[in-house]
């Protein structure tokens, strides 16, 4: 089994791709990641880059995808020491650098600032792993 800590970039193409992501891989990520997924998507719709009818697909698709979220004690602990040792300003993208570290063997993120920076922190992954079955 592969666990790999996802971002909402990353869910949103899953299940915009309605792309079957095999048995053995487990998804994990921060309890922010629907939130961030929203946002994201809502920004499309206003800018008309999406409808309204597809993001809401894509929301609904994300909430069925089973992933798991994570918001505990350690893992906030771990954000916020994540954040502060790559200098950043908040720690939004921490959280999810922090559940890869804590529950996910590497990372899939499609925000080239985040995998940029989480480079050398996580291991990270393609976006094409999570189609393909684990050994």
């Amino acid at each position: 089994m592969t666990r790999f800590g996802i971002d909402a970039l990353t869910a949103i193409r899953i299940a915009r791709e309605r792309l079957p992501v095999p048995a053995s891989h487990k998804l994990v990520a921060p309890n922010r990641l629907p939130s961030d997924a929203m946002s994201v998507l809502y920004r499309a719709v206003r800018e008309g880059n999406e409808t309204a009818a597809e993001a809401r697909r894509i929301l609904d698709g994300i909430t069925t995808m089973g992933i798991r979220l994570l918001g505990d004690r350690v893992s906030r602990a771990t954000a916020w020491h994540v954040a502060e040792k790559l200098g950043w300003a908040d720690t939004t993208r921490a959280e999810y650098v922090a559940v890869t570290q804590l529950q996910a063997d590497a990372l899939v993120t499609l925000d080239p600032e985040l995998a940029a920076a989480a480079d050398g922190v996580v291991p990270l992954a393609d976006f094409e792993a999570l189609s393909q079955s684990a050994p």
